[in-house]
């Protein structure tokens, strides 16, 4: 049954000067079985792949070997669902360690032109939470990384957290980031994400104050995601010097993983934030260009091939 597009949400974000709202969720698809074959990408993902470990786990594991995570980010739906299926089996194929999965929202309040117009497109071609589940599960269990979900927290409102958190456990997602809640009211957000094996994420800011910070990281699962400069999401000329600085401060307050998010556009951001010392860096309005832009979905997902292998590679 279709579902009307969620409204906007009258929540902010951890406090005002941190509303940096990433990504979003909810809307209408047609429900229907989704054909996941491509010929271009067929040997690029086997039928099943070895379970994926969890968010937390896959960045022990990457500390063992002195490696840095990619985390790629793609909205859902854009250009369209069987699209976004073969785009998590080549993330995945490419070397990505944890993929970021965002909900196209009806109102994305602070993000830039890219992902607004990918979340505007998916919207109108349907796309909606039902759709976006039974696609991933089918996916999930190709896959080898952990996916991520992004979503507001008014969809989630709607639909129960205890209903929606047993919905994306059962669909095999391993985390989730609700960028719009503040911190004072994650307790039955945290209590239900854990009872399902959930990772919560938690995000963190230039401007947010040295106490605050230190209660968000304290309570985020998974890893602790610095968006690494003031303003909406989008691509970057450079990454601000002044996330050296965030992360050790961060560092000093915990000793879990931190992934740095927000302009990292090319694999010379990737490269020099991993180099300042993150534990991670995520790329979204760059890899969402590719694919909502291409002139076809085929020519998307091998752009977006290329694209993941270059900035895997400045990470070796």
């Amino acid at each position: 049954m279709a579902v009307a597009p969620f409204s906007s949400v009258s929540r902010v974000g951890f406090s005002k000067s941190d509303a940096h709202l990433l990504f979003g969720s909810g809307s209408t698809f047609p429900s229907k079985r989704l054909s996941l074959s491509s010929k271009a990408f067929k040997s690029m993902a086997a039928l099943t792949a070895a379970p994926a470990g969890g968010i937390s786990e896959t960045f022990d594991d990457l500390r063992k070997r002195g490696q840095v995570a990619l985390i790629p980010y793609i909205t859902a739906g854009d250009p369209d669902l069987p699209t976004t299926a073969e785009a998590l089996k080549v993330l995945d194929s490419c070397g990505s360690d944890i993929i970021e999965l965002g909900l196209p929202y009806s109102d994305p309040l602070a993000d830039g032109p890219v992902i607004q117009a990918a979340a505007t497109r998916s919207l109108a071609r349907g796309t909606n939470f039902d759709a976006v589940i039974s696609m991933l599960r089918e996916v999930l269990p190709q896959l080898s990384c952990p996916v991520s979900l992004f979503s507001y927290y008014n969809p989630i409102l709607k639909r129960g957290i205890g209903k929606f958190m047993t919905i994306i456990k059962d669909a095999g997602v391993q985390g989730l980031v609700v960028p719009d809640v503040p911190l004072e009211e994650t307790e039955i957000l945290r209590m239900e994400s854990s009872k399902n094996n959930i990772e919560l994420v938690l995000l963190t800011t230039p401007t947010t104050p040295t106490d605050r910070m230190k209660s968000i990281v304290s309570a985020s699962e998974g890893f602790v995601y610095l968006v690494s400069s003031v303003g909406v999401t989008g691509t970057r000329t450079n990454v601000s010097s002044r996330v050296q600085t965030l992360l050790q401060d961060i560092k000093q307050a915990t000793s879990k993983p931190v992934a740095v998010g927000f302009g990292i556009s090319k694999p010379e951001h990737v490269k020099q934030v991993a180099e300042w010392g993150a534990d991670g860096v995520i790329v979204g309005s760059a890899m969402v260009k590719l694919l909502g832009e291409a002139k076809s979905p085929e020519e998307g997902l091998k752009e977006l091939e290329t694209f993941t292998k270059s900035l895997k590679a400045a990470l070796i």
